[in-house]
């Protein structure tokens, strides 16, 4: 697959840049869209650049501190697979995610961005070359959708969604719906396709059914949902 590079874990690079954003998902073979502004991440995107392309994207665990969050366990690396330069010194990249990781360790600080010992070997599977297989009913999952944009005054392209594969449907949904960071880091971890989906499915239902959440967010880190 494009953007997915790698056919085994060991030959993923061990020493990663992260990029903590809660609110933002990457999954492998998904396609996250990012601004990037600061003047540490500039630097991470230039030395990224510079050497594999590959950049960790993870959440933080919640009430940790503010100045260095602590990392959630599980991120997805990413390979900068699409990158512009704006006129005011801003990067907007694209990242291919191409496997999960835990942050093992985390380097001591010789950079202004944090660097960790990425262990991958539990999500080998998201290497895989071919689009995960999965039959499930689509009709009440999309009632569900339906209902749960509605509630937030949504729209998708319908005729996408029903053309689209399994796969690309439950992960494009997970990257792009507006779940807080919990329920995103929920989608990041299921263990494999089906389990992602029944999480998302129950995640549209409760959503349905209790309105519009607090939405808050870096809009520029969500893909748009095609």
């Amino acid at each position: 697959m494009a953007g997915r590079p790698y056919r085994t874990v060991a030959e993923l690079p061990r020493v990663i840049p992260v990029f903590p954003l809660d609110g933002a998902l990457l999954l492998p073979g998904g396609l996250l869209p990012l601004r990037i502004f600061e003047p540490r991440y500039l630097n991470m995107v230039d030395d990224a650049m510079a050497g594999d392309r590959v950049i960790g994207m993870v959440q933080t665990q919640p009430a940790s501190d503010r100045a260095r969050p602590t990392l959630a366990k599980v991120g997805c690396a990413g390979r900068i697979t699409s990158y512009a330069e704006t006129g005011d010194g801003k990067y907007l990249i694209t990242l291919t995610g191409v496997c999960r990781f835990r942050p093992a360790e985390e380097l001591p600080l010789r950079t202004p961005y944090r660097q960790v010992r990425a262990v991958y070997e539990r999500f080998e599977t998201d290497l895989d070359a071919d689009d995960a297989t999965l039959e499930f009913e689509r009709a009440p999952f999309l009632a569900d959708l339906r209902r749960y944009l509605d509630q937030r005054g949504l729209g998708v392209e319908w005729d996408a969604i029903a053309a689209a594969p399994a796969a690309a449907l439950i992960n494009s949904l997970a990257m792009a719906l507006p779940f807080d960071p919990v329920d995103k880091q929920a989608l990041l971890e299921a263990p494999d396709l089906e389990d992602r989906r029944e999480t998302l499915a129950a995640l549209l239902r409760f959503g349905a059914a209790s309105g519009p959440e607090n939405e808050d967010g870096d809009d520029d880190a969500r893909p748009s949902l095609h």
